[in-house]
Order: C-alpha cells, then sequence, then structure tokens
C-alpha cells in the first residue's frame, strides 16, 4: 500500500509541476492535422468538420463479490486474526452515437466489458486501506463497436483488449498494476486499421525541462494500416490527428474510433 501511495503523490507532484503531453514524432506532425476534442468524454463531443448526437449510454453497472470461500485455510488464518478472500470485481457499459462530417453519418454502437479477478487476506476487526492485501490473479477488459457508414460501404468492428494472467506472469511481484496495453484493431473484412496503445515517458515543465515519469502511463493510440501511421488520439490532450493525405471515408472512420475511444467509461484510462 505505501508503494503505490507513493506512485500516487509522484503522480500528483508531476501534474502539478509539469504539463504532461503525449510526444506525437515531429515526422508525423509535418504530415498531419490536429483537431482538439470539445466535450471529450462527455455526451456529446466536436472536432473539425465532425460532430456527434447526444451519446446514448445503457445502464453502468459495476459489482464486487467473491466466488469461492478457503475454509480450511481460514480454520487456521482465523485463529491468527487473518482471513483469505477470493474477491471478483465485474463491470461493463454499453453506449451509442451518430457522428456527421457534414456529408456522411457513421453510426456507432460499443460496450465495454471489465473483470477483474484476485486472492488477498484481511485483518479480521480492522477496517481501512491497512486492513487488507489483494494480489491480482486475472484480468481481461474487452471494448467491442461497430460502425456502419450511411454510404453503404462495409460496417467496420472494432476489438480492443487487455488481458492479464498471472500463472503466466514471468514477473512475480508482491504489487501488480496492470499494464496500459488494451491494443487491437479495426476492420471491415478488407481493409484493417491497427490501434497500438502509446505510453507516456516524459513530462515538460513550464521551462520547457524535460521530466520522466515514475511508471507507464496511457497518453493516447497510434492508428495505421500496412502502408504506415494515419492518425494518432491524444487522450490526455484530447486531441486527433490525421494524417493530411487521408480521403474524407477514412477520417470519418478514423473520427468514430477515435470518439468511441474517447466515450469509454470502464477504461477512461486519460483523465
Amino acid at each position: 500500500m505505501k508503494f503505490l501511495l507513493l506512485i500516487f503523490c509522484s503522480i500528483i507532484f508531476i501534474s502539478c509541476s509539469h504539463t504532461i503531453k503525449l510526444a506525437v514524432p515531429e515526422v508525423f506532425k509535418e504530415q498531419a492535422t490536429v483537431l482538439p476534442v470539445a466535450g471529450s468524454k462527455k455526451n456529446k463531443m466536436k472536432f473539425g468538420e465532425f460532430a456527434t448526437t447526444k451519446i446514448k449510454r445503457g445502464v453502468h453497472v459495476s459489482s464486487d463479490g467473491y466466488s469461492r470461500v478457503f475454509f480450511l485455510e481460514n480454520l487456521l488464518l482465523n485463529q491468527i486474526g487473518l482471513q483469505k478472500l477470493d474477491n471478483v470485481e465485474k463491470e461493463k457499459a454499453n453506449f451509442s452515437f451518430l457522428l456527421s462530417d457534414g456529408k456522411l453519418t457513421t453510426n456507432v454502437i460499443a460496450k465495454e466489458r471489465e473483470l477483474k479477478k484476485s486472492v488477498g487476506l484481511k485483518i479480521l476487526g480492522q477496517k481501512g486501506i491497512f486492513s487488507e492485501y489483494q494480489r491480482l490473479q486475472e484480468y481481461s477488459y474487452i471494448f467491442s463497436a461497430l460502425i456502419t457508414i450511411d454510404n453503404g460501404s462495409n460496417n467496420w468492428e472494432l476489438l480492443m483488449s487487455n488481458i492479464y494472467d498471472r500463472k503466466k506472469d514471468t514477473v512475480k511481484s508482491l504489487i501488480t498494476i496492470i499494464k496500459p496495453d488494451d491494443n487491437g484493431l479495426a476492420t471491415n473484412g478488407k481493409d484493417t486499421i491497427f490501434i497500438k496503445g502509446v505510453t507516456l515517458k516524459e513530462t515538460e515543465g513550464p521551462n520547457g525541462k524535460k521530466g520522466k515519469m515514475p511508471i507507464k502511463m496511457l497518453g493516447g493510440y497510434e492508428l495505421s494500416t500496412t502502408d504506415g501511421v494515419i492518425a494518432i488520439v491524444d487522450i490526455i490532450g484530447a486531441n486527433v490527428w490525421f494524417y493530411n493525405e487521408l480521403e474524407d471515408v477514412d477520417r470519418l472512420t478514423v473520427a468514430a474510433i477515435a470518439t468511441a475511444i474517447f466515450a469509454r467509461r470502464v477504461n477512461n484510462s486519460a483523465w
């Protein structure tokens, strides 16, 4: 717990003394245009020629409970004031919206699913953050969306995921921090856009001085095809960078993917 508090204090200090920015490669900047997203993470967004309708959200469900009881182990552990726990946390959310560039409109229907399983020890008769220790055993996050453009072209299917299994983890640490690795792709059966998470590595102070992040943090996503990078979604600064040579329908597809990422509630990795 002290380790987590130290990280939290370090992040707060850096946030106050530095401007946290996603490092966009200069080579890409020279060939791209950036559009600030107004209403990022809210129920209506607009950037450049793109605007959404009000985002319709289903019930955001979160549950926390125990999947099994360690009866035999707890017969002994209870004698020394401890109890073994097996905790399961589930969270899910759905949303949909229309996005238009003034010419074409796309319909986006998305859903998120997250599952965490952990085993821990609890000090009997005590409360507070130091009365219980849990060690993550399994984690899964799945984000999917169906993107339909009203020009009669094939639908796009988006899928992003992040999976962790302690049994396959070669680093046997006491504290497990889920890496920001929710990567994925979008495809219409003919073309594919690859989506890769980009982590923050540096901070920038008011005087331009560079600093290092204490831990890896998700800063955005790089969208690419086999021909190279076509867009960057900056979730820290709430910007979308478009490669200048994209056709209008491709820009709309990228904009739909970016807006869906900003609209997430279960995995709101940004700030």
